[in-house]
């Protein structure tokens, strides 16, 4: 396999060309290697590999070639060492912090956390001996107060699900390191391309490459992200041993999402911003949430360590009732708990993704019965106001 590894070549470029091997073929395409198993031409070969020696495939489980070029080229555009694919976000998630911590260890997290994230932090870790303590992402002093001598791990996501807030990047993970911790970055909302968290201090990145790294809708992934020695020392033995492999297909699909991310995710913001203001302008929303809008409560932070707002915008209504006949009444946009996908996707948040918290707990997290989240896709923007407009008219 010959291998092609551009180096000082923008993030678009990247995108097309890095991290691609080719077989003797020389096939243009990524070559998709659908097989379980690699075969040995000596039993010594057997051995060597599995021994290590030798760098070859031993079993799609722990690594194959289609697979290694998505997690090479997801290195070249996050700035990190070594990468491993998993066959979710969620998979990602569970397994950078499970992989990292003991019966005994403590983790900080940020309240503000998406659902399943938050049953790994408060329902999953303690069945092992592991503690948490959830606080208010955006204030230093709350992460600082949570620090126990057994703390392992802090974790966040930014910007949030669905509250789109923004938390300092750079300051909480100097706190985490100062307590011989280390910080785990959920980067989603902010895509690898707007958002770089290893450069800003964090120690692990992970994603759901179902949202945009696909972004078409088709099938589900993960990645994490960081050195090659926190991966070799934790996440690679973990996820051979446990088994949440994505599969080389998803991978291919992956490759060729990546192919168009720049494109997709350059447009989609462009378009989420102008649907911010509009919607900020209708009678019957109350509030709208975009980092990069000057109402947002952390718009100077957001343009500090993100370089676009995003392709989410929540907005809020006054009830349930009204949230509702909006969504039910667009004809472009489509009702759908996913995002960062090709098509336009809206959320209730309350009774969907977060319907599991308490209304207390939702209300801490400022997520009212009124609340939408939009994942603005590839459609025409104006297209998108018009069928937002009608939706409020409804």
């Amino acid at each position: 396999m010959s291998t092609n590894a551009p180096r000082n070549l923008k993030p678009a470029t990247l995108l097309v060309h890095g991290g691609t091997t080719r077989s003797p073929f020389g096939e243009m395409s990524e070559a998709l290697f659908l097989t379980q198993s690699f075969a040995y031409p000596t039993m010594e070969a057997a051995e060597a590999r599995f021994k290590g020696d030798d760098p070859g495939f031993i079993y799609s489980r722990f690594s194959n070639p289609t697979v290694a070029m998505f997690e090479n080229r997801m290195c070249l555009l996050e700035g990190a060492e070594a990468a491993r694919a998993t066959a979710s976000g969620m998979a990602a998630v569970t397994a950078a912090i499970l992989a990292q911590l003991k019966a005994g260890d403590h983790v900080v997290a940020a309240r503000a956390l998406f659902g399943s994230c938050l049953y790994v932090v408060e329902d999953l870790l303690p069945r092992f001996g592991v503690a948490s303590t959830l606080v208010d992402g955006a204030d230093l002093s709350q992460w600082k107060a949570a620090i126990r001598p057994e703390t392992k791990l802090f974790f966040l996501e930014s910007p949030t699900n669905p509250g789109l807030e923004v938390y300092d990047v750079a300051a909480i993970a100097d706190l985490a390191h100062n307590a011989g911790a280390r910080l785990v970055v959920d980067n989603v909302f902010a895509t690898p391309l707007l958002q770089k968290p290893l450069a800003l201090g964090a120690d692990v990145v992970v994603y759901s490459a179902t949202k945009h790294i696909d972004g078409q809708g088709r099938c589900l992934g993960g990645v994490i992200l960081s050195t090659q020695a926190l991966i070799e020392e934790s996440i690679h033995n973990f996820l051979r041993q446990t088994g949440p492999a994505i599969s080389p297909f998803n991978a291919w699909v992956m490759l060729k999402g990546l192919e168009t991310l720049p494109l997709r995710v350059g447009q989609q913001a462009a378009s989420a911003a102008r649907i911010a203001d509009f919607l900020a302008e209708q009678k019957g929303v109350t509030k709208v949430l975009y980092p990069f809008r000057k109402d947002h409560p952390q718009a100077e932070l957001a343009r500090r360590q993100m370089s676009g707002g995003g392709t989410l915008v929540s907005f809020f209504l006054e009830s349930k009732a009204a949230a509702f006949k909006l969504a039910n009444a667009l004809q472009v946009i489509k009702i759908s708990n996913n995002l960062g996908d090709a098509k336009s996707l809206i959320t209730h948040p309350a009774t969907t993704t977060h319907q599991r918290l308490t209304p207390e707990a939702r209300a801490t997290l400022g997520i009212t019965d009124g609340m939408l989240r939009l994942s603005v896709g590839l459609e025409d923007a104006d297209d998108l106001i018009d069928d937002l407009a009608a939706g409020l008219a409804a």
